[in-house]
C-alpha cells in the first residue's frame, strides 16, 4: 500500500529581505554602472563625451549616496551593522559587502569633488555671500589633475559593488530560484538599463539635448538586447535540462498564474522600449527611460519578494506578507523621495554642467598674475 501525503495547510511567512532590500540593490546596482560613463570624460579625456558624463555623474552620486541608506535601514538593528566589523567572516559576500560599499561611495564623492574642483574654484572667485562655501569646497585650489588615478579606483570599486552584490543572492542554495549561475549577469545588465534610463528620464527633464537622447537609446538598446538573450538564455538551459539548477527554479514556479504573468511582464517591458528606442530614438527618451527605470526595479522587486514566496519545502506559494509603515511600501517611497531631494541638492549647488571645462579660470588668473 501506497502512502500518500497531501499539503493541506499553507503558511503565512513574513518577508525576511524587505522592500529596502529591493532598493538598495537597484539604487547601488545603478550607480555603480552609472560610474561607467563617467570614464571616458573624466578619466580618458574625450571632450566630446563630456554631456553623457555629466549625467552619468550626477546619475552615479545621487543614487551612491543613497543607496547605503536603504541598506542600513534593511538591516533594523545598528548592532548587525557594527558586527560586520567586529567580527569580520571572510568568508561571507555580505561581511565583504560591509568593506566595499563605504569605500565605494567615498571613493565616488572624492571623484566627483575632483571632477568639479575647477569649477567650484571658478564660483569662489565670486563677490557674493557663499563663495566662502565654494571656497571651502575646492580646498583654496583648482587642480584636477588626480582625477584620472580616482576615477580608475572608483570603477575598480564599481566591479566589486558589482561582484558581491550577485554572489550575495546566488550562493543562497536553498533557493533554487536565486542559487542560478546566471542572476548575477542579468543583474549586472539590468543595472545598465536602469543607468541609461535614469540619465534619460534627467536629461528629458533637464537638458534636452536631442543628440544625447538619441545617443542614450542606442545604448538603451543595447543593454536591453542583452538582458533579453540572458533571459532566453536562462529559459533554454531550464527547459532542455542543461542546467540542473535552473530547471529545479523553473519546477518552482511552474503552473503557477501569477509567475506566467511576471513572465508575460518580463517580456513586455523588454520588448516596448526595445522597439520604442530602435524605431524613434529621438524624442522618446522620457518614455523609454521611465520604462527601462520601471523593468530594472521590477526585475529586483520578482527576484527578491517573488523569489521569497516560493516554498523551500513544499507546494503552493507562500503568502510573504509585507509588514506595514515604514519598512513596506512607504519605506520605498521614502527612499525615492530621498534621491530626489539629492538631485535637486546636487543640480542647485554644484555646477554640474560645466564639468570638464576648467579653462576660464585657469584663462582668467593667468592673466591676473600677468
Amino acid at each position: 500500500m501506497d502512502l500518500q501525503i497531501h499539503e493541506l495547510v499553507g503558511a503565512n511567512h513574513a518577508a525576511v529581505w524587505q522592500p529596502w532590500a529591493v532598493q538598495y540593490f537597484f539604487l547601488i546596482a545603478t550607480s555603480a554602472t552609472a560610474l561607467f560613463f563617467t570614464l571616458p570624460a573624466f578619466v580618458f579625456r574625450r571632450a566630446q563625451a563630456l554631456p553623457m558624463a555629466r549625467l552619468a555623474m550626477l546619475t552615479a552620486v545621487t543614487t551612491g549616496i543613497t543607496a547605503p541608506i536603504a541598506l542600513l535601514a534593511d538591516l533594523h538593528e545598528p548592532n548587525r551593522f557594527w558586527h560586520f566589523y567586529a567580527y569580520f567572516q571572510p568568508g561571507s559576500w555580505m561581511a565583504w559587502g560591509a568593506w566595499i560599499v563605504p569605500a565605494f561611495v567615498a571613493v565616488l564623492i572624492l571623484y566627483a569633488w575632483a571632477a568639479y574642483r575647477p569649477q567650484l574654484a571658478e564660483l569662489s572667485q565670486g563677490d557674493w555671500r557663499f563663495a566662502w562655501l565654494f571656497r571651502l569646497l575646492s580646498l583654496g585650489g583648482s587642480n584636477n589633475a588626480f582625477t584620472p588615478a580616482v576615477g580608475s579606483l572608483a570603477a575598480l570599486l564599481a566591479v566589486a559593488i558589482l561582484t558581491y552584490t550577485g554572489a550575495e543572492v546566488f550562493v543562497v542554495r536553498a533557493r533554487p530560484l536565486w542559487n542560478t549561475p546566471l542572476l548575477p549577469l542579468q543583474f549586472l545588465a539590468t543595472g545598465f538599463v536602469a543607468s541609461i534610463g535614469v540619465m534619460l528620464v534627467l536629461n528629458a527633464l533637464m537638458l534636452r539635448q536631442r543628440a544625447l537622447e538619441g545617443q542614450l537609446n542606442r545604448m538603451l538598446v543595447a543593454a536591453l538586447a542583452v538582458v533579453g538573450a540572458i533571459g532566453a538564455l536562462w529559459f533554454a538551459l531550464g527547459l532542455s535540462g542543461l542546467s540542473p539548477v535552473i530547471a529545479e527554479a523553473l519546477r518552482s514556479v511552474a503552473g503557477f498564474p501569477v509567475w506566467q504573468h511576471v513572465a508575460l511582464w518580463a517580456v513586455l517591458a523588454i520588448a516596448c522600449p526595445f522597439a520604442i528606442a530602435l524605431l524613434k530614438p529621438s524624442g522618446t527618451g522620457l518614455l523609454t527611460g521611465l520604462i527601462a527605470v520601471h523593468a530594472a526595479w521590477m526585475f529586483r522587486w520578482t527576484v527578491f519578494m517573488g523569489g521569497q514566496s516560493v516554498p523551500k519545502v513544499g507546494s503552493g506559494l507562500y503568502d510573504a506578507l509585507l509588514p506595514r509603515g515604514l519598512d513596506s511600501l512607504m519605506g520605498v517611497i521614502g527612499t525615492f523621495g530621498l534621491w530626489i531631494f539629492l538631485i535637486i541638492a546636487f543640480t542647485t549647488f554644484i555646477p554640474w554642467t560645466s564639468a570638464g571645462t576648467p579653462e576660464r579660470h585657469a584663462a582668467r588668473r593667468t592673466a591676473s598674475q600677468s
